[in-house]
């Protein structure tokens, strides 16, 4: 995993790289949201929806809840982008939008979209 700095705005957002899931299980999600806080000096998260585990985009795991509580609870914000289009279930889609609306969770197509999401 290689974390990148980027600011916009003013904001400072850690964009996530790597070749394997980086987030597997709420552990790996918190341990990376120290690492942009310490290493970086943002509680932002841009990451690519690959590096994390498949699990998370079938909400009946909870996984998601799990991991999204932990990064409200701590301040960070996280915006995920990728193709969600092979995603047929209601609650996923559902829940992507509300999360939309906030200020917290993004979902977004694109690594540029993600960093405006979490930038504006």
């Amino acid at each position: 995993m290689h974390t990148e700095k980027v600011e916009r705005n003013h904001v400072v957002c850690a964009v996530v790289h790597g070749s394997a899931p980086v987030i597997q299980d709420a552990q790996s999600a918190l341990d990376l949201l120290m690492h942009a806080k310490y290493e970086l000096g943002t509680k932002n998260i841009v990451i690519d929806k690959a590096l994390i585990t498949e699990e998370f985009f079938i909400l009946s795991t909870g996984l998601a809840g799990e991991i999204l509580q932990k990064y409200v609870n701590y301040g960070g914000r996280i915006a995920i982008y990728g193709d969600y289009s092979r995603y047929t279930s209601k609650p996923l889609r559902d829940f992507i939008w509300e999360s939309n609306r906030g200020n917290d969770v993004f979902f977004a197509s694109t690594k540029e979209q993600a960093l405006d999401m979490l930038t504006r």
